[in-house]
């Protein structure tokens, strides 16, 4: 297996104009406010926090849905962000997403063969027994049996639909599949069926994942790096198990703290945050979580940190450098 470096987002930002009201001034809504990461084959980096911290708009970056306010977006060592016309399509084969919903990301017009030659038609020359022959090929990888071929989507379920979206993602044979919440609209039982297979198709094509979840036992299980974001930022980021052993953020601290554990042994502290999450429009100034930490003292209230390696990992907090967690019994 290779450990190419196959995408790199460097101080990625997007903002969006939006009004606020007929006789009010139009606002910047700070969606990401400079994520930076990279991502090697074979290897699964999982996105995690609140709605609003940023994570499926980082999603959209990444798979060139969208395109950066600011920053660089690297794709297989190439400049997305500067990329256009033939480069920027050659980019798009590279990456592809699989949604939450299953049922609203497939055409329900159009039967399970249609829908997987599609990605072939556009943007291959095979012949038209070539793409229903690959289609029919990478049905088997994933587990739909040839019947399955000329049926519509309604005539699945769940866990079959979310095996046909996968199959489609992988029929140009990408580098790069974001999973945006893949197994959140799943049952349990369902989600570790499709979990395993992506786990399969990632040892066999040598694939990278951007996994973005809200479910932190799966990414216990599942990702191989954890980004933890707040507010358009990543405040805590680095190896999985360093991230879910050791947590050092706060907020961090606060997320694990609300993950059931079936270890009757394991009763750690629940950690309840206090008020909501800030506007995006208007973050707070210095450290964006400070109005909800209970370690926040003035400096935080005035200086944002910035990513700092500690304990193996980066972290963004001041309390963590000045060691005021440790000394408060955390």
């Amino acid at each position: 297996m290779t450990t190419n470096t196959v995408a790199e987002g460097v101080d990625l930002m997007r903002q969006y104009r939006v009004g606020q009201g007929i006789l009010a001034a139009g606002a910047d809504l700070k969606a990401l406010r400079g994520a930076s990461f990279s991502l090697r084959s074979g290897r699964t980096l999982a996105v995690v926090g609140e709605s609003g911290c940023g994570k499926s708009t980082l999603a959209r970056l990444v798979t060139l849905i969208e395109r950066p306010t600011s920053g660089r977006l690297l794709l297989d060592g190439v400049d997305a962000t500067a990329a256009s016309g033939a480069v920027l399509k050659s980019l798009r084969r590279t990456v592809q997403i699989v949604f939450q919903d299953p049922y609203g990301s497939l055409n329900p017009r159009r039967k399970v063969g249609a829908i997987l030659e599609e990605p072939l038609a556009i943007n291959t020359r095979l012949s038209r027994a070539d793409r229903a022959a690959a289609a029919r090929d990478m049905m088997a990888r994933v587990g739909l049996r040839p019947e399955h071929y000329d049926r519509y989507p309604h005539m699945f379920s769940g866990g079959q639909r979310q095996r046909i979206a996968i199959a489609r993602a992988l029929m140009l044979r990408p580098k790069l599949v974001v999973l945006d919440e893949p197994v959140s609209a799943l049952d349990v039982s369902i989600q570790a069926q499709v979990l395993n297979l992506l786990v399969d198709l990632q040892e066999e094509y040598d694939l990278a994942y951007l996994f973005i979840s809200h479910d932190l036992s799966v990414v216990r299980h599942f990702a191989d790096e954890v980004m933890v974001m707040y507010l358009g930022r990543a405040v805590e980021q680095g190896p999985r198990d360093a991230i879910f052993d050791a947590p050092q953020h706060p907020y961090t601290r606060a997320l694990l703290s609300s993950t059931p554990v079936a270890d009757p042994t394991r009763r750690g502290e629940k950690i309840k945050l206090t008020g909501e999450l800030p506007s995006p429009i208007a973050p707070p100034p210095g450290c964006a979580f400070n109005p909800r930490c209970r370690y926040a003292n003035d400096r935080c209230r005035i200086e944002q940190p910035e990513l700092d390696l500690s304990a193996g990992r980066l972290v963004a907090c001041h309390a963590v450098a000045e060691g005021r967690l440790e000394a408060q019994g955390i």
